[in-house]
């Protein structure tokens, strides 16, 4: 039986994790995110496509490049959630539940922040818990594509 695909997708300088602020960010890595990812989709019998980019357009072809083959989206498009109406788009346009995750709570910070266009096309937001974020959307997205399966 082939397990149900979720790709996790992530924005610019998450590939800077580790390096990138560690105060708000912590010290892991874009690589201890992956195999934290790895481990629960294992636990929630998905697969996953686990990736980063730096650049908007790639994010927004990864996102099309889902409908039809994958179950759901989480992604974390960084400084892209607060900015980008095209990801707003293409997710909107790909008709699978989403699941945004943000590192760091984007609500205790600079109020340009405060503000998600990712939002509007989740299903759900998790903010603050840093990697764990990452598990709850994962435990989340698994019980979604197990009620809509139903």
């Amino acid at each position: 039986m082939e397990l149900p695909l979720v790709y996790v997708l992530n924005g610019p300088n998450l590939n800077m994790l580790g390096m990138r602020q560690p105060e708000i960010y912590g010290q892991a890595t874009l690589d201890d995110v992956e195999q934290i990812c790895i481990q629960n989709a294992e636990q929630a019998e998905i697969a996953i496509d686990f990736r980063q980019t730096n650049d908007e357009g790639e994010l927004v072809s990864w996102i099309q490049e889902c409908r039809g083959r994958a179950k759901g989206i989480i992604i974390n498009a960084g400084a892209y959630s607060h900015t980008s109406i095209a990801i707003l788009d293409a997710l909107l346009s790909v008709e699978l539940p989403v699941i945004e995750v943000h590192i760091s709570n984007i609500y205790r910070r600079e109020s340009f922040r405060h503000h998600s266009y990712v939002s509007q096309a989740a299903m759900g937001v998790i903010c603050g818990f840093g990697l764990q974020g990452y598990a709850l959307a994962l435990a989340a997205i698994a019980n979604l594509i197990l009620e809509e399966d139903s």
